[in-house]
């Protein structure tokens, strides 16, 4: 039986005693307020943060230990990154925070850090995170899965210096007509406007969502067909999310699930 002393560790005093490892842990979209609490106590006692500094503002920063061991990664090569975290787990013994934006499962590039980690028998943690597509939902006030309208998300990209796989080309995607949230694509936005009017009507709402998250965010709601002008005038390269969906306009629309004609296992229908 464990002791009462035992009984009351508080939770970051059992981080502090942790063996030596890395955690990937998302950082959200941007804002600070965003991170899950997990999130939030690791980056209280880890002794080094490899923080990717070009997608992640510096605020979070804020967060870390004073005397934590803060490494910006915006200019090193995965090789350079490995070396650093293998020395300071495996040599240093210390725990090492590696800071992702968004959702370490999206466009992050952390499958081949997973593997790379396993092969040199380094302990790793993966922290999900909040993706830019669910914060900027939040931000527009919406459900991307509304009741008889459309009921599928896809999350994708366009091909560009990183291809898609052929039955992934955003032609093929877009003839579900489902709220399709595009990432990685202003670059390419005249291509991305070309495929997606090949399936969605050209009134179709969209919404261009930058920097989700950061104090500069940016959020325009516009018909498809003015897609690639927007981004155009709004000067916008990078860190840019579209939200493709009828959902966007929707003004009806209800879940059976709170229905009072709808039975399920906690409660009898109302009929």
């Amino acid at each position: 039986m464990c002791s009462s002393k035992s009984e009351n560790l508080s939770y970051e005093k059992i981080l502090y005693a942790i063996e030596p490892s890395v955690y990937i842990v998302g950082a959200g979209p941007g804002d600070p307020d965003l991170l899950t609490v997990k999130a939030q106590k690791l980056l209280a006692v880890a002794d080094v943060i490899l923080f990717a500094d070009s997608l992640i503002p510096e605020q979070i920063l804020e967060l870390c230990r004073k005397d934590a061991e803060i490494i910006r990664t915006a200019n090193q090569t995965l090789e350079e990154i490995l070396a650093i975290m293998i020395d300071r787990v495996r040599s240093q013994h210390k725990s090492l925070v590696r800071l992702h934006s968004g959702d370490p499962s999206l466009y992050s590039a952390i499958h081949e850090q997973m593997h790379l980690l396993a092969e040199a028998n380094i302990p790793f943690e993966v922290i999900p995170g909040i993706s830019a597509f669910q914060a900027a939902a939040a931000k527009l006030k919406v459900e991307l899965t509304v009741p008889g309208l459309v009921q599928t998300i896809i999350l994708t990209r366009i091909s560009g210096r990183t291809e898609v796989p052929a039955t992934e080309e955003l032609a093929t995607l877009a003839a579900h007509q489902a709220s399709l949230c595009l990432y990685l694509s202003a670059r390419h936005v005249e291509n991305a406007q070309a495929k997606l009017l090949e399936h969605y009507p050209a009134e179709t709402p969209i919404a261009i969502c930058f920097r989700i998250g950061w104090p500069d965010e940016k959020i325009k709601v516009v018909p498809l067909n003015e897609m690639a002008d927007c981004t155009h005038k709004e000067e916008l390269i990078r860190t840019t999310l579209y939200i493709i969906s009828p959902a966007l306009s929707a003004n009806k629309g209800r879940s059976r699930l709170y229905h009072p004609e709808h039975s399920h296992l906690f409660r009898s229908s109302h009929n």
